[in-house]
């Protein structure tokens, strides 16, 4: 992941490459993210908005768009419209559980969607907006009791799940990232949000890489690329153990 050091902060916009993962294990998950991490105590609460491809919980292995809450990042949460949390919109082009298709196809063509969860500047709940259908879409929103207090970290992250004891699973691509968009999973068109709701380019010196198995999977350096703004690819194959 790529992520704020603790500080205020309003949201999150980027563009998601969208994999498959046709192999995977029924057990495993493996995805990609938007999440913000709100302080609350000795702990974090943490919402966010993915997509990801998670066999156990759909019994297919499909991508699909998630949302995800938990009131302690270290404890288990709820997904989706598992218990009260995110509430989608009336009418929205996108709900949680939705499968997205097509997945990106390595070295043919990619295929994003266009992702945001900030704060709204009136009501104070954490929004989800889908850029890439000409005008944004509201997805629906995030009640401020999820989220109430500042400092937040937020995080564009790529992620796995398995049990310890198999082959983790792909991420991204599959392969470790460069900066072919055709190949690699990636972020880009990356933005900050002010407190008026308006986004911006993020500063590359407040962001910070975290890697936490950097012999199954790489990060790729955030920085500017002509156009595709702000941006940062990552993946890896899996294989590892433990």
């Amino acid at each position: 992941m790529w992520h704020t050091q603790p500080g205020n902060f309003y949201g999150l916009r980027a563009e998601i490459s969208i994999w498959g993962y046709p192999e995977i294990n029924y057990s495993q998950e493996s995805g990609a993210s938007i999440q913000i991490y709100c302080q609350d105590g000795g702990h974090f609460n943490l919402i966010e908005a993915r997509f990801h491809v998670s066999p156990s919980l759909y019994h297919n292995r499909d991508v699909r768009f998630f949302t995800y809450w938990t009131n302690d990042s270290k404890l288990p949460g709820c997904y989706n419209f598992q218990c009260p949390g995110f509430v989608s919109a009336s009418g929205a082009p996108l709900v949680p559980g939705q499968a997205v298709a097509p997945p990106s196809s390595y070295g043919q063509y990619d295929h994003y969607v266009r992702l945001s969860l900030n704060k709204d500047p009136n009501s104070g709940d954490w929004v989800v907006y889908r850029h890439d259908l000409g005008t944004p879409q509201f997805l629906g929103y995030f009640p401020v009791k999820l989220c109430p207090t500042m400092p937040l970290i937020q995080a564009l992250t790529g992620f796995v799940n398995y049990f310890n004891t198999t082959n983790g699973p792909p991420m991204g691509s599959g392969h470790f990232p460069d900066e072919n968009d055709r190949k690699y999973a990636y972020f880009k068109h990356i933005k900050k949000y002010h407190s008026n709701g308006h986004p911006y380019d993020p500063i590359v010196a407040t962001m910070v890489p975290f890697n936490d198995r950097r012999d199954c999977y790489k990060v790729t350096d955030f920085q500017p690329d002509i156009g595709k703004g702000y941006v940062f690819h990552y993946g890896g194959p899996g294989g590892c153990i433990g």
